[in-house]
């Protein structure tokens, strides 16, 4: 695989798995806290118990990891190529945003995670809601600041995709134009060439019957020898 083939792919690859991540975690703040916001503390316990253990699975995992992994080779290959310097910061920008989301799942909520894990079987939590009041909001809080930030992380790195397309495709356009003006000129060559071979072999009349093909040389004119002397009688 080309160096170039490898770049797109990875780049590509990060967009999507970063874009994954980010529409995750902003589900979460539009649509399923919002819902369980409403319910009882033992369902709401129950719930993000279940969530929290059901979503660590491979799909989720090879989207996490895979946003890390992907953007730094992208980086990588970006740099190494050094043809792609107009996508470049937007890479870095991207990997910088996606590590700070990272840096929070890790670091604040799914510690929340296992500490609401820890408290056990809600029907045998004797505060559920204290278990409740104790990770919701500031799960919540959280949650919303590291979505955003996976969302500027796939804004950037969709925006260096952009660049890198056209910094790929623009070689090969400027390429056509090129082509042209070399088959252009070699196509004119042989006609100028024709056209001077002609005019050096065309002809000189000086007279009738006479032709001349240099100064003081006169060929086959009518009594007239090849130096131009009449050859008399």
């Amino acid at each position: 695989m080309q160096l170039k083939t490898l770049h797109t792919v990875a780049l590509l690859a990060a967009t999507l798995t970063t874009g994954l991540m980010a529409g995750l975690f902003a589900a979460f703040g539009y649509a399923v806290m919002p819902g369980l916001a409403g319910s009882s503390d033992r369902t709401f316990v129950e719930a993000m118990q279940k969530i929290n253990a059901s979503i660590l699975n491979g799909w989720f995992m090879f989207c996490f990891l895979g946003g890390i992994a992907f953007t730094a080779l992208a980086l990588a290959l970006s740099l190494r190529s050094g043809a792609d310097r107009a996508a470049l910061p937007w890479i870095i920008a991207g990997l910088v945003l996606y590590l700070a989301m990272f840096v929070i799942t890790s670091g604040v909520n799914v510690p929340l995670n296992d500490q609401l894990a820890k408290a056990g079987d809600p029907a045998r939590i004797a505060d559920l809601a204290a278990a409740r009041r104790d990770f919701e909001a500031r799960w919540v809080t959280w949650n919303t600041v590291r979505a955003v930030a996976n969302i500027a992380a796939f804004a950037v790195l969709a925006w260096a995709l952009i660049l890198h397309g056209r910094a790929t495709a623009s070689p090969a356009a400027s390429a056509e134009p090129e082509a042209g003006a070399s088959v252009t000129t070699s196509a004119s060559a042989p006609a100028a060439a024709s056209v001077s071979a002609t005019a050096v072999a065309a002809p000189n009349t000086s007279g009738p019957g006479a032709v001349s093909y240099g100064p003081g040389t006169v060929a086959y004119g009518p009594g007239a020898d090849s130096d131009g002397r009449g050859t008399g009688s």
